[in-house]
């Protein structure tokens, strides 16, 4: 996963920027890239193959190029202040007591053995998935490394306890607390 600063490094070179644009119109071959940025193929070609390098961009078997678009909401999450009991309106006492007796400077201190608690945490943890979006496996760790060390643990929690479900490499978020907009 490119933590915030990779990414901000990555896109300082303008040419760089100027590939990632035209990945986002469409462009995905070399020719369309050169096409929509008017950069020439040396040019081109070195910013794309910097790009795979920093896993922003997928090259995939028939040449063509994707950008890694997930990695941008990873990264600004990654950087965001670790929730912390106290910034939790609403939570009942219960449930910030628990936080605050599992979660130090934005990482979990273990995972509890205790089911109810565990459930208050994955609960915390859930919050972190965007309701309706699919996650990569890959992306689901990234999310829960910055938690705590036991990834797969923890992606296993979610999904045993109705937080989480998946289908073909795929996760997305079935439960925990939801507060609607508006």
């Amino acid at each position: 996963m490119l933590d915030a600063g990779t990414l901000v490094g990555l896109l300082a070179e303008p040419q760089r920027r100027r590939v990632v644009a035209a990945l986002v119109l469409g462009g995905s071959r070399v020719d369309d890239i050169k096409q929509l940025t008017g950069l020439d193929t040396r040019t081109t070609v070195t910013a794309l193959n910097r790009l795979v390098d920093a896993e922003l961009v997928v090259r995939s078997d028939d040449g063509s190029y994707f950008l890694v678009e997930e990695a941008f909401a990873l990264a600004a999450r990654a950087a965001a202040p670790a929730l912390d009991a106290e910034e939790m309106p609403g939570a009942p006492p219960d449930a910030a007591k628990v936080i605050r007796s599992f979660v130090r400077d934005g990482r979990l201190t273990s995972i509890p053995a205790h089911h109810g608690k565990r459930l208050v945490l994955l609960d915390m943890l859930a919050q972190q998935f965007e309701p309706g979006r699919r996650y990569s496996e890959a992306e689901v760790n990234a999310v829960l490394l910055r938690w705590h060390d036991d990834h797969a643990a923890l992606r296993r929690y979610l999904v045993d306890d109705g937080f989480l479900d998946r289908d073909a490499g795929q996760y997305w978020r079935t439960g925990g607390t939801f507060t609607p907009d508006g």
